[in-house]
């Protein structure tokens, strides 16, 4: 019965979050409430709340399951947010993913499933 899924990443400057997550990402910004943030794009939603605790987002992350990868690598990796550790690779869990690190720290997984007929 479940439907979908909403990541919630940890937002260390709103006016900084939201110029990455539109300008170098490409998703939509909905809304602020008292820095709680609210970003679409396609079929994802993710939200981000405000934090002054700059080992959070260090440590905190979300996975995000996507279709014609390479596309979209070749569309972020120029920008100099790919993960030094998270480059494009072909992974043992039938995932063709990489990785990003957003302006507060966060990390972003992008992966194409490999196992698809």
């Amino acid at each position: 019965m479940l439907k979908s899924a909403v990541p919630i990443l940890a937002s260390l400057n709103e006016e900084e979050t939201v110029k990455f997550y539109t300008e170098k990402l490409g998703f939509t910004f909905h809304s602020s409430w008292e820095g709680y943030l609210i970003f679409s794009k396609e079929k994802v939603q993710l939200h981000l709340w405000p934090c002054k605790d700059e080992d959070i987002p260090k440590n905190t992350g979300c996975y995000i399951n996507v279709t014609d990868i390479d596309r979209l690598y070749a569309k972020y990796e120029p920008l100099g947010i790919v993960h030094p550790n998270g480059k494009l690779e072909e992974k043992p869990w039938q995932m063709k993913q990489f990785s990003i690190l957003d302006n507060n720290g966060n990390i972003v997984h992008f992966g194409e499933d490999m196992d698809v007929d």
